[in-house]
């Protein structure tokens, strides 16, 4: 998607941190005079495949920016039947079934023990299933999304065990995207959107990335619609999601 069309003010920053470079150049500029950062998780032109995201320096290099909330986009296959092809689902749940990527800011010296129970923002997906609701957009308010390594998709019996474990949507990247905001003390929440059935479904095409660009390509505009009149109503400062790192870390 290419997100800077609708923003003003733009301006290309060339960011490292201790954990390396992001995944891109971050685009900053403004909407409705509310300042915004973007940063291309998989690179400007889809060349980084899910297992070598540097998730760690995304997250460092938006937080030394200064951002405090997080809206992180995503595709999604659909594991029920509710959640059709097109639909946006702000999940509330994850399950992780990563088994390669850095999960924490800090592996050494020092120990994070950072709560999940509730790993989404609560206030910023409220904020979000709102504004779909004015605009007219087809959504879910919560639902639980699995996080598989990647890149390669699910088998039939994979799809069909996602299902029982009650899984609704799987993607491959919220994981560990989630977590290190959270460590970070940002807010967090994911426009899941669903672009296929993946793999369980009777009597449908098999997920294939032409499948998924189409979706997406459809979907562009109206993700882009929630970005823009969400963003200005984001006002609040206190929540959960900053202060559960100044009770997480020991060691040091």
């Amino acid at each position: 998607m290419e997100y800077p069309k609708i923003l003003k003010d733009v301006k290309e920053i060339s960011a490292t941190t201790k954990f390396g470079n992001p995944s891109s150049n971050l685009i900053k500029g403004k909407i409705s005079n509310v300042e915004v950062v973007i940063v291309s998780r998989h690179g400007k032109k889809h060349t980084i495949m899910p297992s070598n995201v540097n998730f760690r320096a995304n997250i460092s290099a938006l937080k030394e920016q200064g951002c405090t909330h997080i809206i992180a986009t995503t595709a999604c296959g659909s594991l029920r039947e509710e959640i059709k092809p097109g639909h946006l689902v702000f999940c509330d749940q994850f399950i992780d079934r990563t088994t390669k990527r850095h999960q924490t800011f800090y592996d050494s010296d020092k120990v994070c023990h950072i709560p999940m129970a509730e790993p989404f923002c609560a206030k910023l997906r409220k904020l979000l299933s709102e504004t779909s609701a004015e605009i007219g957009l087809k959504h879910h308010k919560k639902g639980t999304i699995i996080t598989i390594e990647g890149p390669r998709f699910s088998t039939k019996a994979e799809s069909h065990m996602y299902r029982q474990w009650k899984a609704d949507v799987i993607n491959v990247s919220t994981v560990p995207e989630v977590v290190l905001a959270r460590e970070a003390g940002i807010c967090y929440a994911i426009v899941a959107m669903s672009t296929d059935w993946d793999v369980w479904k009777e009597h449908e095409d098999g997920v294939n990335i032409e499948m998924i660009l189409k979706v997406m390509h459809q979907n562009a505009e109206n993700v882009k619609k929630l970005l823009v009149a969400t963003i200005p109503k984001i006002n609040y400062v206190d929540c959960r999601c900053r202060e559960d790192i100044k009770t997480s870390v020991i060691g040091g």
